[in-house]
């Protein structure tokens, strides 16, 4: 064997060995590399997670973002989101935060999504009274009154009551899938508790038209409370004051006559 032969070989030794050393050392690397402090695991939706709707295990997952790009209230646990409701329309792929999701506690979905503070009042509608079917979940509306004048006449007197109320739910419907107007018999409304006084106030005395909002506008002034109907004032005649009887007796006149007067009362009595 030549002497070329036998160097060939030997570098041929020395590479492998030296191939084989870095491959060992990369995977010893890999191995002991500790998690990266940037990172941090996130749960996001894997569909689309309606408004109103419950979430379920397998609508969401978890992945590992960079921590600069998770909001404050992300959950880290698919566990956490699991069974809350949804308050907003969650689209595919977007975080899942705590502001977005509230407690499911028993009872309807819809309860769920009534903030702490607010009350959900259900109205009576029809064709007119909601806006033509345009009336959706999530939908913004103010409450006009009507109430006649006077008992027996035809004048009447609308006004504002309420203002910038959300819809929450049609008939039976929560979701804010749908663009397409449907004519609806109910109508349910988000309101405080003085705001739903003032409401059941009004339909008690009139009637109730809902007027659809721009959702750009906000602004809301102060609840115009239904002020309730005066009390009759019942005033109560004085008793007539009885007038006292004067009698007076007058002498006799001509000799044969007395004249007796009694009050406003005048009588002559004759004499024999």
């Amino acid at each position: 064997m030549s002497s070329r032969t036998l160097s060939l070989i030997g570098v041929s030794l020395v590479m492998g060995l030296g191939a084989a050393w870095m491959a060992d050392s990369w995977l010893s690397a890999r191995l002991n590399a500790t998690p990266d402090d940037h990172l941090r695991s996130v749960v996001v939706a894997t569909v689309e997670i309606p408004f109103g709707q419950m979430v379920e295990a397998q609508q969401v997952a978890t992945l590992r973002m960079p921590m600069d790009t998770i909001p404050d209230d992300a959950f880290d646990s698919t566990e956490q989101a699991v069974g809350k409701i949804a308050t907003f329309d969650i689209l595919r792929g977007d975080i899942v935060r705590s502001a977005r999701l509230s407690e499911h506690l028993g009872g309807s979905t819809l309860a769920s999504l009534i903030a702490p503070d607010k009350r959900a009042i259900s109205v009576r509608v029809d064709d007119v009274v909601g806006v033509g079917g345009f009336l959706l979940p999530g939908n913004r509306v103010d409450v006009l009154a009507t109430k006649t004048t006077a008992a027996g006449s035809n004048n009447a007197v609308s006004r504002t009551i309420l203002e910038n109320l959300r819809v929450l739910a049609v008939d039976q419907t929560a979701g804010t899938d749908k663009t397409q107007p449907v004519v609806v018999r109910a109508v349910t409304l988000e309101m405080s508790a003085s705001e739903a006084e003032a409401l059941v106030t009004a339909q008690t005395e009139g009637k109730l038209q809902l007027a659809l909002r721009n959702p750009l506008n906000l602004e809301k002034k102060a609840v115009i409370a239904t002020p309730a109907a005066p009390a009759p004032v019942i005033t109560m005649a004085a008793a007539p004051v009885p007038r006292p009887v004067v009698q007076r007796v007058a002498k006799a006149q001509d000799g044969g006559s007395v004249t007796v007067i009694r009050g406003i009362e005048r009588s002559v009595i004759n004499l024999r």
